[in-house]
Formats: structure tokens, C-alpha cells, sequence
């Protein structure tokens, strides 16, 4: 927060919605860590130059142990354990200042890139076709400075 307001004119990106660790000291503590994450994004949404990447939730550093099961998980199994955090965000900084990011291949320890990009529209769905649009690719290309439709 002290960072994005010494520098207002300076676009910030969020990666990875902050990165609640569930690895190391914070195992087992998923529920402390992302309430956490979720107290602090008021405060740096108030900061009208950042920005948030929406993802890399299929890393091993959360705590999620995916990796581990026999069978992968399905989009409706990420968005249960992650869709109430992504909408949080989604709704602190407003979908004109969050985009949805792969992470790939990292992500690929827990999630397949299809599963993960179904989690992401089942989360959308509440939401606007314009704010989906700024999800799905208008944020990107604005923070990324990228042309195009």
C-alpha cells in the first residue's frame, strides 16, 4: 500500500491475488492466510494504480493438495475451493482492475490449463458481459499497454 501510493502514476500489479501461502510456517493455516489476504485488499483497492492477476491458484504454494489425488480436479471442485476468494477480489478492485492469468506451466502441478480457464468463466458468470470482457482480456491490454480487440 505504502509503495502504490508513493507512486501513484506507476501501474502495480498484483500477482497471483496476493499469494496466501498454505506452504512452510503457514500449512495447514488456508483459511488464516487468505482472510488475511482478503483484509488487506481494501486498503491497496483504494489505490487506483493496481492492478490484480486473478490466478495462479493451481500452485503447490497454497497448500491445495490436488497434486496428490489419484484423479485431477474439476472446474466446479476449483471454483468451491477458490471461487469465493476470486469473487473477493474481483469485487475489491472491480472487475476493470482485475484479470484472469494461467500461470502456466506452474499452475500444472494442481490444475489442468482447461479445467482452470472453465473455473475462471464459472466465476465470471455473475458477473456483466462487460465486466467478463475486462476479466477475460480489456484489464490485460490496458495495464499491458497491448492494442487489439
Amino acid at each position: 500500500v505504502d509503495l502504490a501510493r508513493a507512486v501513484p502514476g506507476t501501474t502495480i500489479v498484483l500477482d497471483h491475488v496476493g499469494g496466501p501461502l498454505g506452504i512452510g510456517a503457514y500449512a495447514g493455516r488456508t483459511t488464516e492466510t487468505r482472510a488475511f489476504a482478503r483484509s488487506q485488499w481494501p486498503a491497496l483497492a483504494a489505490c487506483p494504480n493496481v492492478v490484480v492477476k486473478v490466478g495462479g491458484i493451481g500452485m503447490t504454494i497454497y497448500g491445495d493438495t490436488w497434486p496428490e489425488r489419484d484423479v485431477p480436479p474439476t472446474s466446479d471442485e476449483v471454483v468451491a475451493v477458490w471461487g469465493d476468494d476470486l469473487r473477493a477480489v474481483i469485487d475489491a478492485f472491480g472487475p476493470d482492475r482485475c484479470m484472469f492469468e494461467s500461470n502456466f506451466p506452474v499452475d500444472k502441478q494442481g490444475i489442468g490449463y482447461v479445467v482452470l480457464w472453465n473455473a475462471f468463466k464459472k466465476v465470471a458468470a455473475g458477473y456483466s458481459p462487460a465486466e467478463r470482457a475486462a476479466l477475460l482480456a480489456g484489464t490485460a491490454r490496458r495495464a499491458y499497454r497491448l492494442g487489439g480487440n
